[in-house]
């Protein structure tokens, strides 16, 4: 089946309906690092780089053809729609969404997937998740929605999101299963990352091999296509008080672990957060280092990250470090994109 993707970002969730077998046709963003990625890393794909809004289904179409669009998937900004309502211009923060919608209208595609926070199920006490629902209902497809975690899809990260699935079917979508249930089977960071060379400021601020050959199944898959060449292991430098500040939170701490004096210097849930290295991540951020490595006194690399969103090493992002991290962080793991595009598959 062929896949639009709109706010396609790096291609995380396109990544996974490829590995499920989807054609993705094309890819729309504002973002020009992160929609050079995508082009880089989905060859056959086009891309249209721009705001939405301006965007015309018949620019689509002339892009890929008379190819039919079976499946649009997206995750527009939805937080204006209690303001004004679904169908209402006047509040800014509708218009991406509305424009998903009118993408949706035009192309009608035998499935939609939309993806958000999934605080945005409570919102406004459930009207956003309910204008979203009768947005797409209006259209004719039967819609559900459900919070995933990719923890419990075998991805090194607790990361929650809201899925919505629409179907031009009269029976509700289905969503699926998950792999793992219970926490002491998720997959933990030293899993997922510990084939990689440690790095250090002056010794090995870069590595373009592995420090090891892969000791689990899960770093088996992500070097399976790999380059010869390691790509985005490249270290962020920090200043030694800053490091031996890190240094002094345990595995799995926090700003809460460290002495009163530094307590206050950054004061919020995620600050001086290292990784636990027998758990999974938690949400990869888009780089504000606030996070860090399970053993080492530093955030994480780009290729770190992206092995904790279930990103292959074959995957290579492109533009500057800030812009790297910003498209690790703000993608769907592709892992969890591909159990969605297979029971989209089997329905």
């Amino acid at each position: 089946m062929n896949v639009v993707d709109l706010f396609c970002g790096c291609g995380g969730l396109s990544l996974g309906f490829e590995q499920a077998g989807f054609n993705v046709l094309l890819g729309i963003d504002h973002d020009k690092a992160a929609l050079e990625t995508f082009k880089a890393n989905h060859r056959g794909s086009h891309t249209i780089h721009g705001d939405i809004q301006n965007i015309s289904t018949s620019r689509v179409r002339k892009e890929i053809g008379d190819k039919p669009v079976d499946v649009i998937v997206g995750g527009p900004p939805c937080q204006g729609l209690s303001l004004s309502g679904p169908r209402k211009y006047d509040d800014p923060r509708n218009k991406l969404f509305l424009s998903f919608v009118r993408f949706v209208e035009d192309l009608k595609p035998k499935y939609i997937v939309l993806e958000n926070v999934p605080g945005i199920i409570s919102l406004f006490k459930g009207k956003v998740k309910d204008q979203i629902i009768q947005s797409f209902t209006e259209l004719g497809y039967t819609v559900d929605y459900k919070v995933l975690n990719s923890a419990n899809y075998a991805i090194p990260q607790v990361r929650k999101r809201a899925i919505f699935i629409g179907t031009l079917k009269d029976e509700k979508p289905s969503f699926p299963q998950e792999i793992y249930q219970n926490e002491k089977d998720f997959i933990s960071c030293e899993e997922a990352i510990s084939d990689l060379h440690p790095l250090d400021d002056e010794i090995m601020p870069f590595a373009v091999e592995y420090a090891s050959n892969p000791s689990s199944d899960y770093q088996q898959l992500m070097r399976i296509g790999a380059p010869e060449q390691l790509h985005n292991h490249l270290i962020t430098k920090h200043q030694d008080k800053v490091k031996n500040t890190i240094a002094l939170v345990p595995e799995g701490g926090n700003y809460k672990d460290l002495p009163k004096h530094f307590v206050s210097s950054r004061k919020f849930n995620v600050a001086w957060t290292r990784y636990h290295s027998k758990k999974p991540a938690s949400t990869i951020d888009t780089g504000h280092r606030h996070h860090f490595h399970y053993k080492h006194n530093r955030v994480p690399t780009v290729r770190e990250n992206a092995r904790l969103q279930s990103f292959p090493d074959s995957f290579i992002f492109l533009g500057n470090k800030t812009e790297q991290y910003r498209q690790v962080g703000n993608a769907v793991p592709p892992l969890l994109g591909k159990a969605i595009a297979e029971i989209l598959k089997d329905e």
